[in-house]
């Protein structure tokens, strides 16, 4: 006879707990850094046809904050994934 019961359901019907992600807030920043840099420097190349000028002042500063979000990614990466008290 099967049964309904997901293969992963609590036997006690207690809500599953996860644990705390230490690191969530540097996560989003991350994710902010690239993606937001990445799109500037997309708009300086748009911006770059029409007046040079403008769209390398928008392209390089938008290529730092994306080079700043993987540099992140590897100091993320050296950080322990345990939870300060």
């Amino acid at each position: 006879m099967a049964t309904t019961d997901s293969p992963n359901a609590n036997p006690n019907n207690t809500p599953a707990v996860k644990p705390p992600k230490p690191h969530a807030r540097l996560e989003k920043w991350i994710w902010i850094l690239i993606y937001g840099g990445l799109f500037v420097v997309i708009l300086g190349i748009a911006t770059g046809r029409t007046d040079a000028a403008l769209g390398w002042s928008l392209a390089v500063p938008g290529g730092i904050v994306a080079l700043i979000g993987f540099v992140l990614i590897y100091v993320r990466s050296r950080l322990p994934n345990t939870p300060t008290k």
